[in-house]
């Protein structure tokens, strides 16, 4: 027979365990929408995602790809260097949002366009989300703009 004591204690560890497993199981289950997965141009197009995946996309706003449309509806190409996707947006785009400029859209990729709900645009000169910078070095387009050396080719030596 066992001691009291010791059956105490492994009634307490094994409601412990419970607790903690039941514990995880529910903070899944809440974060199951509220995690968004973000995608360069490039990843979209090698391994498209279905209709009703909630994802994010970053990247440069294509120069010359925005259009205007009636009311609230805009379309644009956000690109990587290495491929473009097209956009389209109903809403009102922040003020810092523009052609040549870092951004990253939320949305749907449906029928080859990606349906964005929400667009961010780069908060300064310098800012650029992390994963866009990430997706453009490795598309080897990335300048770093506090290099002292940026966009700017070096100047032959001559002697």
């Amino acid at each position: 027979m066992m001691p009291l004591k010791k059956k105490r204690r492994i009634q307490i560890i094994v409601l412990a365990a419970g607790s903690l497993a039941l514990s995880t199981g529910l903070i899944g289950y809440a974060m199951r929408d509220g995690i968004n997965f973000f995608r360069s141009p490039a990843q979209i197009l090698a391994e498209p995602p279905v209709a009703t995946e909630v994802f994010r996309i970053g990247g440069l706003v294509e120069e010359g790809s925005l259009v205007r449309g009636e009311g609230e509806t805009v379309s644009f190409r956000v690109t990587d260097g290495g491929a473009s996707i097209p956009v389209t947006y109903t809403g009102i785009l922040p003020d810092l949002f523009e052609e040549g400029q870092g951004m990253v859209g939320q949305g749907r990729y449906v029928d080859g366009t990606f349906e964005a709900s929400e667009i961010l645009a780069k908060h300064d000169e310098t800012y650029m989300p992390k994963e866009v910078i990430d997706a453009l070095k490795d598309q080897g387009v990335y300048v770093d703009p506090q290099a002292p050396d940026a966009g700017h080719q070096a100047a032959p030596v001559t002697n």
